[in-house]
C-alpha cells in the first residue's frame, strides 16, 4: 500500500483540478452538494492516489496554457466526483 501524500499538498491539487474542470465547489458547498466531509474525503482520496506524479505535471501543463477541461482525466481518482458534483450544479442553475 502506497503511503499517503502530503495532505496540504494534496489540498491543493485536489483544488486544482476542481478548477480545471470547472468544478465550483464554493458553489458546491453553498448548495449543500459537497459538505466538509466529502470535501475531506475528495482530499484523502487524492493522498492516497498513485498517479500524484502524472496528475501535477497535468494540472501544470493545463494551468499555463489556461486550458480548462470538461472532465478530470481517466486516472484521477476523484473524476467521477468531480464530473457528478458539476452535473449537479448545472441541474440547479
Amino acid at each position: 500500500m502506497k503511503p499517503l501524500g502530503d495532505r496540504t499538498e494534496h489540498y491543493w491539487l485536489a483544488q486544482r483540478m476542481a478548477q480545471l474542470t470547472q468544478t465550483d465547489l464554493v458553489a458546491a458547498m453553498a448548495q449543500a452538494e459537497l459538505s466538509q466531509e466529502d470535501w475531506a474525503e475528495v482530499v484523502e482520496r487524492c493522498r492516497g492516489c498513485t498517479w500524484e506524479a502524472g496528475c501535477t505535471r497535468y494540472v501544470a501543463a493545463h494551468e499555463r496554457a489556461a486550458q480548462t477541461e470538461e472532465v478530470a482525466p481517466e486516472p484521477c481518482v476523484n473524476k467521477d466526483r468531480f464530473k457528478r458534483l458539476k452535473t449537479a450544479l448545472e441541474a440547479q442553475a
